[in-house]
Order: structure tokens, then C-alpha cells, then sequence
């Protein structure tokens, strides 16, 4: 069976970069091929390509978050792969091409950073984030605070977002004087969503667990604990302790689906236990 080495590629797409600048040429050589023989790649518009940019985005963290370097390399390469693709959809359309892209990265960057490419100074990192969000605030026409609230982008994971949209009240006093007002804030609103689901109200339900969560980030955010990466951390937790569930009930001859609720509960705790002991371990 031919691999892809052992075909002889069309010369239009060439050998091997030997710069970044030869390594991207090729690159847009290889999209623009795909886009002309290739009837998926052919179909796909920048709708079609929305949640594909979401998920290489966050495969990219997902790589960070285990230090696995050589993936990280992979996962960029694909999230580079839908920059070329939109750049490709928009050129193809005559409205914009990779190098007004490009172009403008660098002309957003260098009006950004007035602490580096012009005489106003930064001496911290707030102060250099000061000069940024300022810059950035013109760009973005922001004539009130409201317009900072909208400007955060209703495509961020809800918990990201809500904590931006929190911190950004902060910046001009419309905040809690300390922890303690989210945790009655919290406190409040689950007796609202207690009421609500007394009441069988289903509207009333979702409005009341929105807010709960609202007001969980608002405590996360007094806490400086980032409410995303906390949740995941819980999610990573259960899926193991799940599967130490899974391996006790094997070993007792068992399955999950077999078990009552008072067993898996049982299980459940062992397998918290079991791994306390395996952290404590480690430490």
C-alpha cells in the first residue's frame, strides 16, 4: 500500500520547508489544492468551520494542561490549519487574504504595546494590561461601561464569561465589599430555586440555576480561583473515582448496571478514600 511519502505529490505543493516563510507558503499551496479537489473541504463555509476552530482551541489547553509538548505541536498546527482555511474562505470571497491577517496582528500588536513601540512607559505587568485594555476600549468605539460588558464575547464557555463580565463591573465599584456577599448571594439563590421548583416552574427553574451559578463564579472570582479550570478539575476527579467504581465492582464479580445505589455509594467513597491515600502518597 502507497504512504503518502511514497507518492509522487504534485509539484505545485513542493518539498519540505526549510523556513517558516517556505513552510507557510506551503501550507496555503496545500489549503488552496483542497479547496480545488477535495469535495469536503470544497463544501465547507465559515459556519460549517465554527465549532472546528472551538475544538483545536481547546485540544490545544487540553495538550498544555498535560505538558505533552510534542502534541502541543500537533494541536497548533491544526489550529493554524482553520486560521489558513478562513483566510482562505474570506480571499476566495474578495474580502480579505493571510496577509491582511497577518498585517493586522501586527498593527493591532504594535498599537497595543505604546510601552514598547512608542516613547509611553510600563513599569509592571498591570500597568502594561492598563495599556492594552485602553488601546483596546478606542478600538472597540467603547463609549460606556455597558459597552465593556458587552464587548465580552458571547462565544466564551458561560463560567469564562460571566467572570469576565464580573470583573469588568468590578473596575468601576460594582462589586461586593468582601467574600461574604456572594456566599449570601449563593445562599439566596438556591432558597429561589428551591421555591421555583416547589412551584413546578419551569422558567422559573432555569432563571434560578442561572443565577445560582452566576453567583458561584462571583465567589470563585473573590476567591481567585478561575470557576473554569476548578469545574474541569472536579470533572477529571469523578471520572477517575468513576472508574475505580468500575474496577472494585469488577473485581467483586459485578457490573455498575448490576448494582444498587446504596452499593455504588459505597464504592464511591472507597474509591475517594483510595485516592486521598494515593495524593497523601505522592506528597
Amino acid at each position: 500500500m502507497e504512504t503518502t511519502r511514497e507518492r509522487s505529490l504534485p509539484e505545485e505543493i513542493g518539498a519540505e520547508g526549510k523556513t517558516q516563510e517556505e513552510a507557510l507558503a506551503r501550507f496555503s499551496r496545500i489549503l488552496t489544492a483542497l479547496r480545488r479537489d477535495c469535495p469536503w473541504d470544497r463544501a465547507q463555509t465559515h459556519e460549517s468551520l465554527r465549532i472546528c476552530m472551538l475544538e483545536e482551541a481547546y485540544e490545544v489547553c487540553e495538550a498544555i494542561d498535560r505538558q505533552d509538548e510534542s502534541n502541543l505541536r500537533e494541536e497548533l498546527g491544526d489550529v493554524l490549519l482553520q486560521v489558513l482555511f478562513h483566510s482562505q474562505l474570506a480571499m476566495e470571497k474578495g474580502l480579505f487574504d493571510l496577509r491582511e491577517v497577518i498585517n493586522g496582528a501586527c498593527e493591532k500588536l504594535i498599537r497595543r504595546h505604546p510601552h514598547v513601540f512608542s516613547k509611553e512607559s510600563a513599569e509592571s505587568v498591570d500597568k502594561a494590561l492598563e495599556r492594552w485594555e485602553n488601546v483596546k476600549r478606542a478600538e472597540n468605539g467603547e463609549r460606556s461601561y455597558a459597552d465593556r460588558l458587552r464587548s465580552v464575547p458571547s462565544a466564551l464557555p458561560s463560567l469564562m464569561r460571566s467572570y469576565k463580565i464580573q470583573a469588568k463591573a468590578a473596575e468601576v465599584g460594582f462589586d461586593w465589599d468582601d467574600v461574604s456577599g456572594p456566599f449570601r448571594k449563593m445562599e439566596e439563590e438556591m432558597a429561589e430555586l428551591l421555591d421555583a421548583f416547589r412551584k413546578n416552574d419551569e422558567e422559573g427553574i432555569e432563571a434560578e440555576i442561572g443565577d445560582l451559578l452566576f453567583s458561584v463564579v462571583n465567589a470563585a472570582r473573590f476567591l481567585r480561583v478561575n470557576p473554569e479550570q476548578a469545574l474541569n478539575a472536579t470533572s477529571d476527579r469523578f471520572v477517575k473515582r468513576f472508574a475505580l467504581m468500575e474496577e472494585e465492582a469488577s473485581a467483586q464479580g459485578q457490573t455498575l448496571k448490576e448494582m444498587t445505589l446504596c452499593e455504588m455509594d459505597a464504592l464511591w467513597e472507597e474509591a475517594k478514600r483510595r485516592m486521598k491515600t494515593r495524593e497523601s502518597d505522592i506528597k
